[in-house]
């Protein structure tokens, strides 16, 4: 019973990685403009949120913040509100 519950197992795994490589090289290899198009993308200056997080992500790295300071530095950046003024 253990050996038929195993080669079951191992043959269910192999059908769904088989799968997995039958697809994705073919819809690549189909439409090679894809590829360009993707590579071609992250030279483009992006949406106005992916240019508001990297002015806030650079912010926070000269401010040198890290773990929960630097999630709520982020989360009141990228919401535009203003920080409130840090009490020592």
């Amino acid at each position: 019973m253990k050996q038929s519950i195993v080669v079951l197992s191992l043959a269910l795994a192999a059908g769904t990685a088989c799968a997995r490589a039958a697809h994705a090289p073919a819809a690549a290899a189909s439409d090679p403009s894809t590829v360009a198009a993707a590579t071609a993308g992250s030279a483009q200056p992006g949406t106005p949120q992916r240019s508001k997080m990297k002015a806030c992500n650079v912010d926070a790295k000269a401010k040198d913040l890290h773990g929960p300071d630097r999630r709520a530095f982020m989360k009141q950046c990228l919401s535009g509100k203003a920080r409130p003024a840090a009490t020592s």
